[in-house]
């Protein structure tokens, strides 16, 4: 039993929309991004590896680690379109990488294991967080480094949205973004434990939605917009104070153990 809180048919139409070509730059992304970036530059090996990203469409993650590691880079998604964006995506970089269309959970799947596998903005769409994650496990060679990264819908965060966009909440299983649960698959998979924090502190960016208007909903997303716009340029120290009550992101970074 997969457990997807999302059909196929969002994430074509999701991807549809996307416009190219896309990569992550440090002088260019939003704080909280840098965030991650910090976390990545201090944790991830130096010298040449193999990186998967799972639900990795359409690369703009692993551009950044080809071009700041040297990294060989494979994308996995199940979206046809989004398979056809990072193919795209990779092309107008001129950066090489390999792009699968499949489904982490298929029998059929058959895929080299990697030194890094990776996900961003993932697991957090399936009921069953420790089986999933176990799919990225299956994948990972032993000895080798497991990232995870989830938007953080809790605290303040929650406040809004559940007000703005309910509808974006149904589709994310919220116990992923307590950092507290992960030690779940923690135990499960022997995994040694090697960052794990939110990051990029307060971002109102996460809760910019509004699924439908009315006077609360545009009062509120009024808030928001004034929010993401004083905060994205300023205030950047208060941006090393985080709790799942207040930041927009929660990553995590593990060793297999050897087998």
């Amino acid at each position: 039993m997969q457990n997807k809180l999302t059909e196929k048919h969002y994430w074509e139409n999701y991807w549809k929309g996307i416009d190219l070509p896309m990569e992550i730059k440090r002088e260019s992304s939003a704080p909280n991004i840098v965030a991650e970036l910090d976390v990545f530059d201090q944790y991830f090996p130096k010298e040449k590896k193999s990186v998967l990203e799972i639900g990795g469409a359409p690369g703009q993650y692993l551009a950044y680690f080809h071009k700041e590691f040297g990294y060989s880079i494979n994308c996995l998604d199940y979206s046809t379109i989004g398979c056809e964006k990072a193919r795209e995506n990779f092309k107008l970089l001129n950066i090489p990488g390999r792009v699968y269309n499949g489904d982490i959970f298929s029998e059929d799947l058959q895929m080299d294991a990697y030194d890094v596998v990776c996900s961003f903005g993932f697991i957090e769409h399936f009921s069953d967080i420790t089986a999933i994650v176990g799919r990225h496990v299956a994948l990972l060679k032993p000895g080798g480094m497991l990232v995870l990264g989830v938007p953080n819908f809790l605290g303040i965060n929650h406040w809004f949205l559940k007000r703005l966009a309910p509808g974006l909440l149904a589709i994310h299983n919220l116990k992923s973004m307590d950092a507290s649960s992960w030690s779940d698959f923690e135990e499960a998979f022997h995994l040694e434990l090697i960052f794990k924090q939110y990051v990029g502190g307060f971002e109102p960016g996460v809760f910019l939605q509004r699924e439908q208007k009315s006077l609360l909903n545009n009062s509120l997303f009024f808030i928001a917009r004034l929010l993401n716009r004083v905060f994205r340029n300023n205030f950047r120290w208060l941006r090393k104070y985080n709790s799942k009550n207040t930041s927009g992101y929660l990553l995590g970074i593990y060793r297999k153990p050897l087998e």
